[in-house]
């Protein structure tokens, strides 16, 4: 195992966009470990630099990459040697940390869970406590933080072409999944070689649902242990924490995210415990939740979770 360490810069990141063309910026492999350095936001988020700390790197990004689609500054992509189209990707998430002292969130008009309700931009610069890990809100709150990587993908199928990083698919991306801290895989189908992971859209904190369209936006480092599964083969994302299994689906209706995380939990449960279809609904209605992973992003998100003590009892 080798260890990697993937810094932010205008020459390692891309802006609001994912792309099978894309050249890897690092190539590691199955089972190396990389620390990943990620930045968050436009100009138009950036704090007093008098009062907080932007990282040079942001300010450099904003002067030399070009902002080819609405979207996040992602960073990669990381090839991976020996992947191959239909195999899987395992992301162990195993370390996450803040880069900056502030995050943003942003009330945009015509955005958002409500987009009819506020009429106004509202940019909050949130103080951050790293020794502390608390976010403070402008009205005292100080908000626990659990900082984890909105956007987490792999290169799409060459055919769909460069596609925004807003909006969640197939190949990861801006899934906005809260479960996803250290301590969590997220497994991604393989669509190009090499796999090309990128990542970004750190959050400090986020609820399910991430409502008004942001959650504590800011730069975070991630340290990351790849691993091809190529005893391993669907077409969705999955994950797993320590103690959870995870389907995720998304669509622009919730319904048939619905629909698609719960088939996708039925084929878990047969696969990992042997279950028959009706055995594995019977139990999904008894024991696992479905919870809302987002609904800002053209597509929404739902995750279904099941513990693994029920799931292999």
């Amino acid at each position: 195992m080798v260890h990697h360490h993937l810094r932010a810069s205008p020459e390692t990141c891309h802006w609001g966009f994912f792309d099978a063309t894309l050249k890897p910026v690092l190539t590691v492999k199955s089972g190396d470990e990389v620390t990943v350095d990620t930045l968050s936001g436009g100009p138009e988020v950036l704090p007093d630099s008098s009062r907080f700390s932007i990282p040079p790197e942001l300010l450099q990004i904003h002067a030399r990459n070009e902002r080819m689609l609405p979207g996040h500054i992602l960073t990669g992509p990381i090839a991976v040697d020996g992947a191959e189209v239909g195999d899987v990707l395992e992301v162990e998430i195993l370390d996450i940390r803040l880069r900056q002292d502030w995050g943003w969130n942003l009330i945009r008009p015509l955005g958002g869970t409500l987009p009819d309700d506020f009429h106004a931009t509202r940019l909050l610069n949130i103080p951050l406590d790293a020794a502390r890990m608390v976010g403070r809100l402008p009205w005292g709150l100080d908000l626990s933080l659990a900082p984890f990587f909105g956007v987490m993908g792999v290169a799409p199928p060459p055919n769909w072409g460069r596609i925004t990083s807003l909006v969640p698919r197939a190949m990861g991306g801006n899934l906005d999944n809260k479960e996803l801290v250290a301590g969590a895989k997220l497994y991604l189908p393989v669509f190009v070689p090499g796999a090309l992971f990128s990542c970004g859209d750190g959050h400090g904190v986020q609820g399910d649902g991430e409502v008004c369209i942001t959650a504590i936006e800011t730069a975070l480092q991630g340290r990351f242990a790849f691993t091809l599964r190529k005893d391993l083969s669907f077409t969705y994302p999955r994950a797993e924490t320590p103690t959870h299994y995870i389907t995720m689906a998304m669509d622009p209706d919730l319904d048939q995210c619905v629909v698609r995380a719960l088939r996708d939990m039925i084929v878990l449960l047969g696969e990992v415990r042997g279950l028959s279809r009706e055995d594995a609904y019977t139990l999904c209605s008894l024991a696992a939740d479905l919870r809302v992973t987002q609904t800002v992003n053209g597509s929404k998100g739902i995750h279904c979770m099941i513990a693994k003590a029920i799931a292999l009892g």
